[in-house]
């Protein structure tokens, strides 16, 4: 299973400088999806200087466990090491972290990590925090990894929620690739171009989204569709025109629902296929998880924001299939996320922490089994 196992070095709870150390090191080094190897070397090699059990799984996810094997109750702690693309020149200025994935999601790992090495854990509890591989892409191969092989009792997924917010839910997502082919032709002749073609399939799927929006109010409850990339190519023989459309699909449509709708605009004359295809997910308030951060967020002295989001995270890879208490949180402002403004303040990353220690520490206590 282990590509690599870190030996456990010391063990102390890590201090605010290790804390800070750590982040500014994991921003440092770069890991675009794809290319996540050296930054889950940091991982590992940091969870175990700070008493945790590390290893590489075969996904390339990296691993920090804490607790018996057979423990009882398991926690999962679980966030993403890779970023998208982009150079930011990585700095620490005026206590702010400015770096690719300082927000997305590199800053909320590191502090879910710092936590659960800190969390005073009741006998039974174990802790596996993940630092998955591969999420900004669409098949997020490291969380279908790792929900495949484990069924933890409640998730906490890193994303940013800012310190005080905690996130209940994500919408879903489905990627659909349109194109057009015609014999070639000049264009004063009186037949449409396939970009013409695949112009009028968008707008006459977008004519069939706007329908379906009727009497929905709101963005988390709306199909959002945007078009992603646009491209034409001709030869000797024919012409071609492209159109990659990404769709936001709300809580009780599924993908399938949506790819119906661009099938049926295609009215036999546009080829249509798909790729991704993620249901949004939503977790109630009173979930245990969401209550858990709340009142630790109080706990820190703020004032709990509930949200939801138009985005998907790894929520909606693990939520259909574990069916466990889950809910996401993470320091940072979410709306630098892909920027080139992409920055972390400390201080916020730092509260994040001990947020996140008192939610895992309310977790276990009422997740243990009974009698313990």
């Amino acid at each position: 299973m282990t590509a690599l196992t870190a030996q456990r070095l010391s063990g102390h709870p890590p201090t605010d400088a290790d804390a800070i150390a750590f982040v500014e090191h994991l921003v440092a080094t770069p890991s675009v999806s794809g290319s996540e190897a050296d930054a889950v070397r940091v991982y590992v090699h940091a969870g175990a200087r700070i008493g945790m059990r590390c290893e590489i799984d075969r996904a390339g996810n990296g691993v920090a466990r804490r607790g018996p094997e057979g423990a009882g109750v398991r926690i999962a702690l679980l966030g993403h090491i890779d970023t998208v693309p982009g150079r930011i020149p990585v700095r620490t200025e005026g206590g702010v972290l400015h770096g690719r994935g300082s927000v997305d999601a590199k800053g909320p790992l590191a502090a879910m990590l710092v936590a659960a090495a800190r969390a005073d854990l009741p006998p039974g509890v174990a802790l596996d925090v993940i630092a998955a591989v591969g999420e900004e892409t669409h098949g997020s191969p490291g969380a279908v990894y790792v929900r495949d092989r484990m069924r933890p009792d409640a998730c906490i997924i890193g994303e940013p929620s800012g310190w005080d917010g905690v996130t209940l839910g994500y919408k879903g997502r489905l990627v659909v690739h349109a194109q057009s082919v015609r014999p070639c032709a000049h264009s004063a002749g009186p037949d449409p171009s396939a970009g013409d073609d695949i112009h009028a399939w968008w707008a006459r799927t977008l004519a069939a989204v706007e329908r379906l929006n009727e009497g929905r109010a709101g963005a988390f409850e709306r199909v959002q569709a945007k078009i992603l990339r646009v491209h034409t190519s001709e030869d000797d023989a024919h012409e071609r025109a492209r159109i990659e459309a990404g769709f936001r699909i709300p809580v009780g449509l599924a993908p399938g629902d949506v790819l119906a709708i661009a099938e049926r605009s295609a009215r036999g004359e546009i080829e249509v296929t798909s790729s991704g295809g993620e249901h949004a997910v939503r977790s109630d308030r009173n979930d245990p998880v969401a209550r858990a951060l709340t009142h630790a967020v109080r706990g820190e002295g703020g004032r709990p924001r509930l949200k939801v989001k138009t985005g998907t995270a790894d929520f909606n890879v693990v939520a259909p299939v574990w069916r466990c208490p889950i809910a996401a949180y993470g320091p940072g402002d979410s709306s630098l996320d892909h920027t080139p403004e992409e920055r972390l303040d400390l201080d916020e990353y730092l509260r994040s922490i001990g947020v996140l220690r008192r939610a895992i520490e309310a977790l276990a206590r009422e997740l243990r089994p009974p009698g313990r």
